[in-house]
């Protein structure tokens, strides 16, 4: 085993993927139970393709995508789940005495011996990626038995007892629903009643699909366990409920959102998943351009002053302000947040939760903050007139303010404040800088190709003065669900409130004015910062459409 896996970081050399200071890291960095290819595709030295691609040629053995293939679910039956999970394989069909299996490393010969014994046939291996084998393995072995379970032991009626006890169909059910969706990396769960079925639907960057449909019998006692893990009250659907699961699904501390909504079909509930294992906490991470993210980190830096981030719901605002006090986050200031809810728990920071029911709203908890000697505020979200007034004038009493508003763009954001009551001239002297973001898809690195821009593309860079002569598109293969994007980025606008600018605010001039200073200022606009990424070929022009507009 060690000679091939010499021969593995060899080959990848050989074929121009990795130079031998990666393979030497790699090698240092790997623990005794870790595969060299492992670490390499999580160094991003290679992809989980590239890797495939070697094997493929250096052993002769056939790559599979599990993506549509025609999986015999029989088999499931041969093959014990165990098995399957235990060593990341797949069974795909028999022939006579035969059985082929996808496997994530078909040179595991244990696994092999294993399979044999327990099966009696002989094993023909293919290799297929882990994502894709995680995911047969939950459609096939997990959430279809789960059914299976629960068609043919449907209470009669929803007892709590059943709604509680982990043998139980829909305990397993809601489990695997909730393992799927988070090594699908699924941002929202939607369970959709219909006339005659029940939708289950994962928002995957940012794109909802459906995963499957559940018979209509199910739809009670499934949204009565979901309603009992988030300690809502079970007896009332005619009105909207809120609450929170936190569960640990194989060792993945997850923290799960609920909100439920009476519809005609029955309850609706959306579940948004918070993955606490993968916060992202540095500024480096978050798709900055050099020139943006120098002048954020500038801002702040600043001692006072308001720095507001805006963007429809689901832009990734709280990731960017948690990395703003992650980076903030020291020894000798005090940094205070009041939010609804509190997402992610950062040491060393004190985080309040708002709650309208006993009278914490956003304006009494940041009047209490003001009291607490605070370097750094930072506000969840300014909703109304008396918490932006709060906000702004803390802000000018020395305290450097951090929050969120909902606007299209970053000049909307001033528009917004004066609309809500704040004076002009209190918006221009707090106002130190406006970020506005958006999430767009990456385009899937497997299966990316370099193709010849459109003549509308052409068009489209040519007013923007930039120069393209080549776009990066995903055809669509197993790892990214034949989408040909598998992760997100962010696109960004920052607006610097420069003296010139308060006088424009200030003398309540058109706003026109304020884009012209920003031009000759050099910023960078959102459409712009998406183009630019669409030529270092992380993503499309249509991605960037999708979110943005052009002028």
């Amino acid at each position: 085993m060690g000679k091939f896996r010499k021969k593995i970081g060899d080959l990848l050399i050989e074929t121009g993927l990795i130079n031998e200071e990666q393979l030497q890291e790699a090698l240092r960095d790997k623990s005794d139970t870790q595969k060299i290819g492992d670490v390499l595709i999580q160094k991003g030295f290679i992809t989980e393709h590239q890797l495939i691609e070697v094997l493929e040629f250096q052993l002769g053995i056939p790559h599979v995508s599990l993506f549509r293939y025609p999986i015999d679910s029989n088999l499931t039956a041969i093959v014990p789940k165990e098995i399957a999970r235990k060593y990341n394989l797949m069974p795909l069909k028999r022939e006579g005495d035969k059985l082929f299996v996808a496997m994530t490393d078909p040179l595991d010969f244990f696994a092999i011996e294993d399979l044999r014994l327990t099966t009696g046939f002989q094993i023909e291996t293919a290799i297929a990626t882990k994502d894709e084998i995680y995911r047969a393995i939950t459609k096939y072995y997990e959430l279809n038995v789960g059914i299976n379970e629960f068609i043919n032991d449907v209470p009669e009626e929803v007892q709590e007892e059943r709604m509680i006890n982990d043998d139980s169909p829909v305990v397993k059910l809601v489990n695997q629903i909730l393992l799927s969706a988070v090594q699908q990396r699924a941002s929202d769960i939607h369970i959709d009643p219909q006339e005659t079925k029940v939708s289950l639907r994962y928002r995957i960057d940012g794109v909802l699909r459906i995963e499957r449909t559940l018979p209509k019998n199910m739809q009670n006692v499934l949204i009565a366990r979901i309603k009992i893990m988030a300690n809502l009250d079970i007896t009332e659907n005619r009105v909207p409920q809120d609450g929170r699961i936190k569960i640990n699904l194989e060792f993945h501390p997850v923290d799960l959102r609920i909100s439920t909504l009476p519809t005609v079909f029955g309850e609706k509930i959306v579940m948004r998943v918070l993955d606490l294992s993968n916060q992202l906490n540095d500024l480096q991470n978050l798709g900055f351009n050099n020139v943006n993210l120098q002048r954020f980190k500038e801002l702040i830096e600043r001692p006072t002053g308001i720095i507001l981030l805006t963007g429809p719901t689901g832009s990734g605002k709280s990731s960017t302000l948690y990395a703003a006090l992650n980076k903030l986050n020291v020894e000798d200031v005090n940094i205070i947040t009041i939010e609804d809810p509190v997402e992610y728990q950062l040491e060393g920071i004190n985080q309040i939760h708002v709650n309208p029911n006993v009278g914490m709203t956003f304006a009494t908890g940041l009047r209490a903050i003001l009291r607490q000697d605070p370097n750094i505020i930072m506000v969840g979200e300014i909703r109304d007139r008396e918490t932006a007034d709060i906000a702004v004038r803390a802000s000018l009493t020395g305290h450097l303010v951090l929050s969120t508003l909902h606007t299209n763009d970053s000049f909307g954001t001033i528009t917004r404040l004066i609309d809500m009551g704040v004076e002009p001239f209190l918006v221009a002297s707090s106002l130190t800088g406006v970020v506005s973001q958006r999430l767009v898809r990456r385009v899937c690195r497997d299966c990316a190709n370099v193709q010849e821009p459109t003549k509308r593309e052409l068009e489209i860079f040519a007013k923007h003065d930039i120069n393209i002569d080549k776009i990066n598109r995903g055809r669509g293969c197993g790892t990214c669900n034949m989408t040909g994007y598998k992760g997100r980025v962010a696109i960004h606008e920052l607006l610097e409130i420069k003296d010139e600018m308060r006088k424009v605010i200030m003398n309540k001039e058109s706003f026109s004015k304020l884009r012209e200073i920003a031009i000759k200022n050099k910023m960078i606009f959102l459409i712009d910062d998406g183009l630019i990424k669409v030529k270092q070929g992380v993503t499309t022009t249509e991605e960037i459409l999708r979110v943005t507009y052009t002028e």
